[in-house]
């Protein structure tokens, strides 16, 4: 099939919910073959994950409480993109500052990941941080965070991934990403 036999054009957009978040649309759309279906839609400004590593090749990874899933997870740093923040690696540098008291001497990306593609717009870019300097005063966690800080091995982590105490996307993919790429 060709590329334009999978377009889908909107005919109508109805937006349900505007949150400092999320947005939330119901799209009536017709398909290449002129079928009409309706799309239910979350539009979110998009996130960054980083993935600390020590210069022992340690990983630095954050335990918190996850409200949607109702349970506490161990993933790598991460945070929304705000509505007015338009420089990514910016936002990466600050939340690992905030959840992790770290700064870094190299920021790389790694990838750039759409996460539930089939209803939300959100996309997350991964990077790689080393170079981890202690940042003297931090600006500290959210005042709604709760996070306490892991030091792991590569295989540690692994372990945890196996034992399914990490099932977290992104901190999966990142972990195969080091996995692949530290030696």
């Amino acid at each position: 099939m060709r590329e334009e036999d999978f377009y889908e054009k909107t005919l109508h957009r109805e937006m349900i919910f505007k949150g400092r978040v999320i947005e939330v649309a119901v799209d009536e759309v017709v398909l290449a073959d002129g079928t009409q279906a309706q799309r239910e839609l979350v539009f979110h400004h998009g996130a960054v994950g980083i993935v600390p590593v020590t210069s022992e090749n340690n990983i630095i990874l954050v335990k918190q409480f996850r409200k949607p899933i109702e349970r506490t997870l161990v993933e790598i740093p991460a945070g929304k993109i705000e509505k007015n923040e338009h420089n990514p690696i910016e936002v990466a540098r600050r939340e690992l500052e905030e959840e992790t008291g770290l700064g870094c001497q190299s920021l790389e990306e790694i990838f750039d990941v759409a996460l539930s593609p089939g209803f939300s717009n959100e996309r997350m870019i991964i990077y790689l941080a080393t170079g981890l300097v202690q940042i003297e005063q931090p600006k500290g966690q959210d005042e709604d965070e709760r996070i306490e800080l892991l030091e792991v091995t590569l295989d540690e982590a692994k372990a945890m991934i196996t034992s399914k105490e990490i099932n977290d996307s992104k901190t999966i993919m990142a972990i195969q990403y080091l996995e692949l790429n530290m030696k």
